[in-house]
């Protein structure tokens, strides 16, 4: 019983021991997530918008198809964005969006305003990202010049 227990736990949950501190997760990450994950929802209603506008002169099951296409690929884009090249898959991303302005030319203007907050995510992640490993760094120097647990600092004593 017990190595069935043993075998369905994460790497993460084998490897943990009693004082592990908890990784941070990364801010830059977040950001890029949540944009990724509304621009996907956007573009479904854009894909209804355009079905409805449409489908007269560009095929019904191509606009539905594309649109759908598209919205997956920004949701699966969020299971890279920890990796080196996720960021640049999500930069390709972004101007597809603003090329899907060809199709329905209100999409530029989306497109554009959805890379704008990609860039500012993007860039106040890796900002704020910096500031939590110094803040990190400076908390672990305290630690260890403080060993007996004393109050940290800035608390009121």
């Amino acid at each position: 019983m017990e190595k069935n227990r043993k075998d369905r736990m994460t790497k993460a949950q084998r490897e943990w021991r009693p004082g592990t501190p908890k990784k941070r997760r990364s801010i830059k990450v977040t950001f890029a997530s949540v944009v990724l994950t509304l621009e996907a929802l956007v573009v479904l209603f854009a894909t209804l918008t355009a079905f409805g506008l449409l489908r007269d002169t560009i095929s019904p099951a191509l606009i539905l198809s594309v649109g759908i296409a598209l919205a997956i690929a920004l949701v699966g884009a969020c299971a890279f964005l920890t990796k080196p090249y996720g960021i640049a898959i999500g930069w390709v991303l972004q101007l597809v969006i603003i090329a899907t302005g060809f199709i329905e030319p209100t999409m530029f203007l989306i497109g554009v305003l959805f890379a704008l907050t990609w860039l500012y995510g993007i860039r106040t992640g890796i900002r704020l990202d910096a500031e939590n490993v110094e803040r990190d760094r400076q908390q672990a120097e305290w630690e260890r010049a403080n060993p007996e647990g004393g109050s940290e600092p800035g608390a009121n004593v």
